[in-house]
């Protein structure tokens, strides 16, 4: 049976790019949502966001190139860099055709979209960039990805709004453990702090509106939350079968043992009232990998802030592990990071990753007032150590997508 393990890290995120930056900033508990300064927010409700700091896209991409990508894509394309060298993987020397690039992301390019809408509004259908197509379109961050290091196996970009990173990931070790591909660059990439998509969110009531505690605003769990913040940055993982792995030398992270994916079938945004979807895709994970849900130590939960899905993501969880539910580490990294959108997943298999290798599980920021609905342990506010055997990833997105993943020890 081929195994797949986790041989390589890359994070660009609010609270810090780089692998260990960000690993640091969890544990530290540091928040990454400050007031949004892409653009003028004077006639916006919503004012914060959790942008990146200090990305500069020529310390990993070439000039005249990094122009010709989106925000989105040169988040992938950094990240991507920063888990190949992470993994310390010497391309040259490994078969490329077995190398695929399984990529997700929500909203692909919308901040070109916007700007080339713009153009045309203002100065009619001449001026829209040659370069519009190829530049917004959600599959280019993979393909980018897959250009700049000449990665010839199976490329594709997966869009299930906030699942699409799990979703890529789980897709990934399917490819891996079926023969397909020996390894593949994988994860999610998200730039959506945009004039429009800001509106859009704040408008159906999706937003915090908490503009005068930027860093308190996001607070999964907590009976006061009013909303997740929006963020942005790529998380991107190095997936690897086993004895290729070792074969090299690598250094193992975790392993990835499941796969559980389904859909609620309910509604455009709300969760199904009785969780049905996300208990299923935790209960196919554990099934597929033949794991006892008493084996489970912690789980990096969807946990986004708003009402319905901390609420319903609980219910979820007592659903499967049922006493041993208290028993558990439950921790929402969203509360540091705000919400990727379809990068979340990619930061928080990082995150789950990391908490496997060190003993170390980050906490739930922002965790003040407990919630009835939501009484589980959320590991408010401090990073506690436990030596955790099996993690879960859980991912839950607009449109009843749903998606698990289960880890392991390595």
């Amino acid at each position: 049976m081929r195994r797949v393990v986790i041989t390589g890290l890359g994070a660009i995120t609010s609270i810090g790019i780089g692998k260990d930056n960000f690993w640091n900033s969890l544990l530290q508990g540091n928040s990454g949502v400050d007031y949004i300064t892409l653009f003028d927010t004077e006639n916006h409700g919503v004012k914060i966001a959790g942008e990146v700091k200090g990305f500069e896209p020529c310390d990993y991409i070439d000039k005249k190139e990094a122009k010709r990508m989106d925000r989105f894509t040169q988040f992938a394309v950094a990240a991507s860099k920063l888990a190949i060298e992470d993994g310390k993987i010497e391309l040259e020397a490994l078969n490329k055709e077995r190398i695929g690039t399984i990529i997700g992301s929500g909203v692909g390019g919308i901040e070109t979209i916007e700007k080339e809408v713009t153009k045309y509004n203002d100065r009619g259908p001449s001026r829209v960039s040659p370069l519009f197509i190829p530049t917004m379109i959600a599959n280019m961050a993979a393909g980018q990805v897959s250009m700049r290091f000449g990665l010839k196996g199976s490329s594709m970009t997966i869009t299930t709004a906030c699942a699409s990173a799990t979703h890529a990931i789980g897709e990934s070790f399917r490819m891996i453990k079926d023969g397909n591909l020996d390894m593949v660059v994988s994860g999610g990439t998200e730039a959506a702090i945009t004039p429009v998509s800001i509106a859009g969110f704040a408008n159906m009531k999706a937003l915090s509106t908490r503009n005068d505690a930027p860093s308190k605003a996001s607070r999964p769990f907590d009976k006061d939350r009013d909303g997740f913040i929006m963020g942005e940055g790529a998380g991107i993982i190095i997936l690897e079968e086993l004895n290729h792995a070792l074969e090299r030398g690598a250094i193992i992270y975790a392993e990835i043992v499941a796969y559980g994916s389904t859909s609620d079938a309910y509604h455009i945004t709300q969760p199904d009232p009785e969780a049905k979807g996300a208990t299923k895709a935790m209960a196919l994970a554990l099934e597929n990998g033949n794991i006892d849900y008493k084996e489970v130590d912690y789980i990096n939960a969807h946990g986004t802030s708003t009402y319905f899905n901390d609420k319903l993501e609980t219910l979820a969880i007592k659903n499967i592990f049922k006493e041993h539910a208290y028993e558990l580490n439950i921790s929402s990294t969203k509360s540091m990071t705000g919400h990727l959108l379809g990068a979340a997943g990619g930061i928080e298999a990082i995150a789950t990753a990391l908490a496997l290798r060190t003993g170390k599980i980050p906490p739930t920021i922002n965790y003040e007032t407990p919630d009835e609905e939501c009484d589980l342990n959320y590991t408010p506010n401090k990073m506690v150590e436990r030596d955790i055997k099996y993690a879960m990833s859980n991912s839950l997105g607009f449109g009843g997508h749903n998606a698990t993943i289960l880890f392991k020890k390595y």
